[in-house]
């Protein structure tokens, strides 16, 4: 049967997918306009299997936090390359991701994959679907939460960067400055916890037994090694975890001090540092 422009049009509304893909699906399912939509939803579907294994370093960071400023969300969704990143369509579906994320409260990723969209699809069959138009993987490859008294949100000027920090004993204070502050501090200086205790034990052991090493090789006494490296320790603690970190605008402080000075007792109770590449 005939394929009219109209009818090209209409599949263009309901997919995304271009006019190519359009017209030639339709003529495909001889104009079956349900069939046609199968036919291109499986063209996502082999993109997305044959490209699997494909290393996604593009993509888009955003977050959001709720009106109440007690939970924040931040999501990664990535892409093969830079181009497609900048696509329209790329960044609407990456604003839906973090929509999702914001209205489902979803717990894990999976959850917030499964989420229905607007049209009944799953969010992954939008992503899947967005595969098979663009030609390219996509992947929401972060997806995280962060729950406080307060909850500050950072994004970097690439787009490909975000922070969320968790702040505690805020005692009713203005604390937005000093918490970008300390959201800027993660992305910069990139703590891997908030303090020693949240420094995993594995780390822990591979630091002293690099100190050893290191004390070993310039030719310390065996019996000062541990010593040694114990203070290679806690200089590790200063340099990597973030209330130890010195605050970057001011050297003569540590991040703890910093949001001390603010209000007494103010501190951090988690992080959430997401980037692409």
């Amino acid at each position: 049967m005939a394929i009219t422009a109209q009818d090209v049009n209409k599949l263009r509304q309901m997919t995304g997918a271009g006019m190519m893909d359009c017209k030639k699906a339709l003529s495909e399912a001889n104009g079956d306009m349900e069939a046609a939509v199968d036919i291109l939803r499986k063209q996502g579907q082999k993109i997305a299997s044959k490209r699997a294994d494909n290393a996604t370093s593009e993509g888009i960071v955003l977050t959001q936090v709720n009106a109440e400023g007690t939970t924040g969300k931040v999501i990664a969704l990535a892409c093969e390359t830079e181009p497609v990143s900048k696509v329209e369509d790329f960044k609407n579906l990456a604003k839906a991701v973090l929509d999702a994320a914001v209205s489902t409260n979803a717990g894990t990723k999976e959850e917030l994959l499964a989420a229905p969209q607007a049209d009944g699809r799953s969010l992954n069959d939008h992503i899947t679907d967005l595969m098979g138009k663009i030609g390219e993987k996509i992947d929401v490859v972060s997806y995280e939460t962060v729950t406080a008294d307060q909850v500050v949100a950072y994004n970097h000027s690439n787009g490909k960067l975000g922070v969320l920090v968790g702040l505690k004993n805020v005692n009713g204070a203005d604390v937005q400055e000093v918490g970008k502050d300390v959201a800027m501090q993660i992305a910069a200086m990139k703590p891997i916890a908030v303090d020693k205790d949240g420094v995993d034990a594995a780390t822990i052991a591979r630091e002293i037994e690099i100190g050893k090493e290191q004390a070993r090789a310039e030719g310390k006494p065996e019996e000062m090694l541990e010593k040694i490296a114990q203070g290679k320790l806690n200089k590790f603690y200063k340099d990597s975890t973030l209330l130890n970190q010195e605050f970057v605008k001011d050297p003569s402080m540590t991040i703890a001090k910093l949001l001390d000075s603010k209000t007494k007792g103010l501190t951090v109770s988690e992080f959430k540092r997401v980037q692409i590449g």
